[in-house]
């Protein structure tokens, strides 16, 4: 478990010193690059992830749903940027990633880690409770090159599609996580296959009355839920659940967010939409309402 504990990591603060920029911030399922989707598959659309990808200009991405040779192709499209991350079935390239992307001209990896969201979170390729697949999440914890005295974590996951009791236990598995590092700066994102006012929803939404409580960008800037829906099938569609969230503790403050619902070339980059959000980190000694 010395993974979820985050042994030895502290993040110190600068107080009264100039702030860091906001963070760009991006979760977007690419859709594993083996399935068999006739007009859109992935050598007729991968170029449209790469350019959406640069044109949102995210300085944070978590992916769902990269197998090794579509991590290597991000790579090489977007060399500014650094990847982390490893397959769900093995720790090293088998199965589908949930990495995390940053761009290495303005933050730099501090730390970084895998957890299975299993009841052994150290051991690879695990099918737990429920599930129909592994599933895991990725986290590091970035610093900023030009602030080196600030820095936040970055948790990015994917949520079983089947097990209701799987998508539970791993909210309670993050939210463990996120109540150990407490009032450190903490964005929570991925493809959580279920929507707000869901068990996990309500778990990793659940009122603290502390900084470490995690809060849903999109219900932050007061968007509404109706035609909300983030899984477009390929066809545009809006209705169904908001199953991509980008979640913040109360260490930053959300100044931005949209759901990229653009389509070029005739179709659509993947069938999720991209989730961005614009987020600022604030001083520690912050307590302000929301």
């Amino acid at each position: 478990m010395k993974k979820l504990l985050f042994a030895g990591c502290l993040t110190l603060l600068c107080i009264g010193c100039t702030m860091p920029p906001p963070v760009r911030v991006m979760t977007f399922n690419i859709r594993y690059g083996t399935a068999s989707d006739g007009e859109n598959a992935w050598p007729k659309r991968s170029q449209l992830v790469f350019d959406t990808i640069i044109s949102n200009a995210p300085d944070v991405i978590g992916l769902q749903e990269v197998l090794a040779f579509q991590a290597g192709e991000l790579c090489e499209a977007l060399p500014d940027y650094e990847f982390v991350g490893v397959g769900r079935d093995d720790g090293f390239g088998e199965g589908e990633f949930a990495p995390i992307m940053f761009q290495s001209k303005i933050l730099k990896l501090v730390d970084c880690g895998y957890v299975w969201l299993s009841e052994q979170p150290d051991l690879p390729g695990e099918k737990a409770w429920d599930a129909a697949c592994p599933r895991m999440l990725t986290w590091v914890r970035l610093g900023f090159k030009r602030h080196p005295l600030n820095s936040f974590y970055v948790i990015n996951t994917h949520f079983d599609h089947v097990g209701k009791k799987a998508r539970l236990e791993s909210a309670k598995l993050i939210r463990q996580m996120t109540d150990v590092l407490g009032g450190k700066p903490i964005i929570v994102m991925g493809d959580f296959n279920c929507g707000p006012g869901s068990p996990p929803h309500e778990v990793l939404t659940a009122d603290r009355g502390n900084l470490a409580e995690l809060h849903d960008t999109h219900v932050v800037r007061g968007h509404s839920e109706i035609d909300a829906g983030t899984f477009n099938a390929f066809e545009g569609r809006r209705s169904g659940a908001r199953i991509d969230w980008i979640l913040f503790n109360r260490r930053f403050e959300p100044v931005g967010y949209e759901i990229d619902r653009r389509a070029g070339e005739g179709r659509y980059p993947s069938d999720h939409y991209p989730v961005n959000a614009v987020l600022r980190l604030l001083p520690a000694t912050w307590s302000g309402a929301m």
